[in-house]
């Protein structure tokens, strides 16, 4: 992993974020993208370790398969890999706008930038939301069992099967699961926080621009 290339990305997003913003970068960076690769993969990658107690060529294999029909570690990577692509959308659109020389005063939402910010945060608010879900499903909630039962072919019977390490595997799921599920509701607040900042200086404007406007209208009748 290029952790320049990371960091100048969430850098990059930072200067034009919300306190709501910079919030959802630490916890990102920090509590699930550090989490991840220094110790979510050192637990999950030990698929070798499974073990049924049948020596039945191929039955391990298939309960497995069972079991575990997504990998946690590859859902999260995915999940990690989609929750970065609207930052990049920012970023690339900062830049863009940037060399244009569009934008001078870092932390100024405003045009373009403010859609495309709006639209990233419900981006990632879905992108959470869905693999939530998607791990619920697959797996009927997010608790691991000690024992499982196969009787998958070619497995002659019911066969018990174990996983190794199901309390520290429980821990880290609950905790990457408790991460994401926080993400949402700041993103959520966040845009709630956008759109209302959003109406009251699009009210503050039309107040000047009325005032002007009357203003000018008294200085023509005065004048004539």
């Amino acid at each position: 992993m290029n952790w320049a290339s990371l960091q100048d990305v969430f850098s990059g997003v930072s200067k034009y974020s919300t306190a709501f913003g910079r919030m959802w970068i630490s916890i990102v960076f920090i509590f699930r993208t550090l989490v991840f690769v220094v110790a979510v993969q050192q637990v999950w990658n030990d698929e070798a370790s499974f073990m049924c107690n049948t020596d039945q060529p191929g039955c391990t294999n298939v309960c497995y398969n069972l079991i575990f029909p997504i990998s946690h570690i590859h859902l999260w990577a995915l999940q990690l890999i989609f929750i970065t692509c609207p930052s990049l959308l920012v970023v690339g659109h900062v830049k863009l706008c940037e060399h244009k020389g569009y934008y001078v005063n870092p932390g100024k939402k405003h045009g373009g930038l403010w859609w495309t910010y709006l639209f990233s945060l419900i981006f990632k608010v879905a992108i959470d939301a869905g693999f939530l879900y998607i791990i619920h499903y697959i797996y009927q909630g997010f608790g691991l069992p000690n024992l499982s039962k196969c009787s998958l072919s070619p497995c002659p019977n019911v066969v018990d099967c174990f996983i190794s390490q199901p309390t520290e595997k429980k821990i880290f799921t609950f905790f990457m699961v408790t991460t994401s599920a926080l993400c949402i509701p700041i993103c959520i607040v966040e845009i709630i926080y956008l759109v209302a900042m959003h109406i009251i200086l699009t009210q503050h404007r039309l107040l000047f621009f009325t005032d002007r406007a009357v203003l000018l209208l008294m200085d023509v009748f005065m004048t004539t």
